[in-house]
């Protein structure tokens, strides 16, 4: 349609019209650039060979100069050795003098030097060849000669003196050629540059009058349509507004009210007098009720308990305009049923501005008896897990007896007996019978070293210093270092954390005793000679894992109920419960003949990081 085609910002003929020149202008624009570029490039490549040939050829006068001079310092020396090195330099001087002046006209690779195309350069160094012939010559006969006869020194002398302010005077023609050359050719650039400048600045202007000042009078148009398109869509926006927030109360109050219906089916309503306008079948026969029942007041029916009823009353007097009202509430029927209802009281409104009430309500009871069962099974779980941890608490204090006296007699059987020994034995020394005093005292050394490694692993395996001042790594380290000593096993520790980290007292303590506890079972019980104990900590999570090589266990008898005995049989079951006392969790994996793993995690949320404890 026609009016459509002006309703758009940009019809599709304006953007293709616009996009083709404005490519074109970009094409010139482009084109200009590069064209400057490969003068600009040529023109500097030449400007390298001029500079250099006109660096070439200034150097060949002072050359000449250099020439001259050598050989007249030559003939003013006498000094063999003086001489010999003049010589040296006037061969140096000639030999680059000779191949610069070749290399000017024919070229030279290794002097960067181009061959020489202009005729009337060429004309000049044709009259230029002669003296320089005759001054290369003069000073070849010069150097041919050991020892040139005066004359003969003298005439050379003449003839490169005459020749050298011919040179001079035609090379100076040839460097102001070259000079020439370098600035006619700067000047053409500089006029081609003109050109393209002047053509890049007329493509700008056809552009602005082309292209950006009709995109721009189209752009300026558009915007206009689009502040006015704006100005009408705040205005309708505004009205949708105002009729979706008059929706959205609407609905919100017809949610409330299908909330409350689709949870009950028990519904009734009444007068603001308290008499009853209608109640639901389901109502009446939850009640217990008949039709001809509803001439007494809702709080009448609802309860034969008066303290019940006069609630009620004052439940659904006081209820206030526009409050919905939720109230859990125990009746008695008729039949002395007692019935817990979920009641939701919503006020109504009549022609007659009498306030009257909606009842909704839900029967409960189910959910009641369920909730005082559960009540019920909690209270009796509460009070067999207190029997259950009285007989725990009984067997951890049977436990730390026979613990106490199984220190008693390590101490008795073990370091007792050697203090007695060591007793006996000093007071049996006789200083005067020297052979068997040192005998004696051989021996108590020994003794005095076995009662100090008893006293160390009593002390030891009641609380490590490590624990306490340095925390759960150095602890378990510094454990199998002294356990492989004590026992001759071998006891590896391995750290895989990147950082030391302090934990809860109570948590290492416990974590370091069933740790140890593990260890001392696998060298007491599995007979292990290899003992492996991992630490790691991530994501907040504790693991020490014990692997032995020992003899194994038939896994099935964790289940069995522990014997607190001499004999052992209690060290899994403190172990557990360490572990449990922390809420950390404890894996126990055995197989006859294959070893076992004994896995602690113990997971945490704070943490305390201490660098190079």
């Amino acid at each position: 349609m026609p009016s459509s085609n002006h309703q758009k910002p940009l019809d599709t003929t304006t953007f293709l019209r616009v996009r083709k020149w404005y490519l074109l202008a970009l094409a010139g624009i482009a084109l200009t650039i590069i064209i400057a570029q490969i003068l600009i490039q040529t023109h500097l490549n030449s400007q390298l060979s001029d500079s250099r040939v006109i660096n070439v050829a200034g150097r060949q006068r002072a050359f000449s100069q250099k020439l001259v001079k050598e050989v007249l310092l030559l003939n003013d020396t006498s000094s063999p050795e003086k001489k010999k090195g003049i010589i040296s330099e006037i061969e140096r001087t000639l030999s680059v003098w000779k191949a610069s002046h070749k290399g000017l006209q024919l070229g030279d690779p290794t002097l960067n030097l181009p061959p020489e195309n202009n005729a009337e350069i060429l004309s000049l160094f044709q009259n230029l060849d002669p003296h320089h012939k005759a001054m290369v010559n003069a000073t070849e006969e010069i150097l041919s000669q050991e020892k040139i006869e005066p004359f003969d020194f003298l005439r050379q002398k003449t003839i490169l003196l005459e020749n050298e302010r011919s040179f001079l005077r035609l090379m100076d023609n040839i460097v102001n050629k070259y000079d020439a050359r370098s600035n006619a050719q700067l000047q053409n650039l500089k006029q081609k540059e003109y050109w393209l400048l002047a053509f890049s600045l007329l493509i700008l202007l056809l552009e602005m009058l082309l292209i950006f000042r009709p995109l721009s009078l189209q752009i300026r148009k558009t915007i206009t349509n689009l502040m006015q398109s704006q100005v009408e869509s705040d205005m309708n926006t505004k009205k949708i507004e105002t009729l979706l927030t008059e929706k959205e109360k609407s609905l919100r109050e017809l949610q409330e009210l299908n909330f409350v219906i689709d949870n009950a089916a028990l519904f009734a309503s009444a007068r603001k007098d308290g008499s009853i306008v209608f109640i639901s079948k389901k109502f009446l026969k939850l009640l217990g009720l008949k039709r001809e029942q509803l001439n007494t007041p809702l709080s009448e029916l609802l309860t034969t308990d008066e303290g019940q009823q006069q609630y009620l009353k004052e439940v659904l007097k006081n209820n206030r305009k526009n409050n919905i009202r939720t109230e859990e509430i125990q009746i008695t029927t008729e039949s002395g049923q007692q019935i817990w209802l979920d009641i939701s009281i919503i006020p109504m409104h009549q022609a007659s501005k009498q306030q009257s009430i909606l009842i909704l309500c839900s029967d409960i009871t189910q959910r009641k008896q369920n909730q005082l069962k559960v009540a019920q099974l909690t209270q009796q779980n509460f009070e067999e897990r207190m029997l259950q941890k009285k007989q725990q608490a009984s067997q951890i204090v049977e436990g730390q007896e026979e613990e106490r006296k199984r220190i008693a007699k390590d101490i008795h059987d073990g370091i007792g007996q050697m203090l007695t020994a060591l007793k006996f034995t000093i007071e049996s020394i006789d200083l005067e019978n020297i052979e068997n005093s040192g005998e004696k005292i051989s021996y108590l050394k020994d003794l005095a070293a076995d009662l100090i490694k008893g006293v160390r692993t009593a002390t030891f395996n009641l609380t490590p210093p490590e624990l306490s001042d340095h925390g759960i790594f150095p602890a378990l380290h510094k454990m199998t270092i002294e356990l492989s000593k004590l026992t001759g096993k071998t006891i590896l520790f391995e750290n895989k954390t990147e950082e030391h980290i302090r934990f809860d007292s109570l948590a290492e303590t416990n974590i370091y005793r069933v740790t140890q506890e593990a260890v001392n079972n696998a060298i007491k019980y599995a007979h292990a000679n290899y003992i492996l104990v991992t630490i790691n900590f991530k994501d907040a999570i504790l693991s020490i894992v014990v692997d032995d090589d020992g003899k194994g266990f038939d896994a099935s008898i964790l289940d069995e109920v522990p014997k607190n005995n001499s004999e052992g049989g209690m060290g899994l079951f403190f172990m557990k419960e360490r572990i449990s006392y922390i809420n950390g969790r404890l894996f126990i994996n055995s197989e006859v003949g294959k070893g076992t793993r004994v896995t602690i995690n113990y997971k945490t949320d704070k943490k305390e990081e201490l660098h190079g404890a």
